[in-house]
């Protein structure tokens, strides 16, 4: 029964990648299990009190996949390293705002979304990982997309091995990498040398 919903998702994303607005209408039930536990996994890392919600970024997700257009949707895999991406960059643009007015920003307009970030120190650490990810993409895009997928997609080691198109001991490496160079990079090991 896997296999079959497995195919039926591939099947829907190819349609919806070609225009099929039905698709998209079919794909959102058999994919929202899996999009609620990424969310709630993202979330259960944020500190108390921010305002997104696991259905709210599950929304926020929606949209912005919605307004993706022409997209050639590989697999189940891939949709799902799409939605850990975009909840990624969702959630790091809700810590940037955030750090923006705790600086008093220069931003005369606000936004709804903005305005509603109201918890104290939200984010920050999420926009340090984002910057540490960002760097470590220009030094290694696979590596970067391998934590991707696994650390904020959820995605086991064979599912990203899909998704890359590379040997599960290839992610596993990656992964172990990835790891320690980011744990370096987030601890200032670069910094306190200067």
């Amino acid at each position: 029964m896997a296999t079959r919903s497995t195919h039926d998702v591939t099947g829907l994303l190819i349609a919806w990648g070609r225009g099929d607005e039905e698709a998209l209408r079919k794909l959102t039930p058999l994919v929202y299990r899996e999009l609620r536990q990424a969310a709630r996994w993202y979330m259960a890392r944020e500190k108390p009190g921010h305002l997104l919600d696991t259905n709210a970024l599950i929304n926020e997700t929606y949209l912005r996949l919605v307004g993706a257009r022409k997209v050639s949707w590989q697999n189940r895999s891939h949709f799902l390293a799409i939605c850990a991406q975009l909840m990624r960059r969702i959630l790091t643009d809700y810590a940037r705002a955030r750090g923006s007015q705790k600086r008093g920003g220069k931003a005369t307009r606000v936004c709804f979304d903005e305005a509603l970030v109201v918890s104290p120190e939200t984010g920050t650490d999420l926009a340090l990982l984002d910057e540490a990810m960002n760097k470590l993409a220009v030094m290694d895009e696979r590596k970067s997309r391998v934590v991707e997928m696994r650390f904020f997609g959820g995605l086991d080691v064979k599912e990203t091995a899909e998704v890359l198109k590379v040997s599960p001991d290839t992610v596993m490496r990656d992964w172990k990498m990835a790891k320690v160079w980011l744990l370096r990079e987030l601890s200032g090991g670069e910094r306190r040398g200067s």
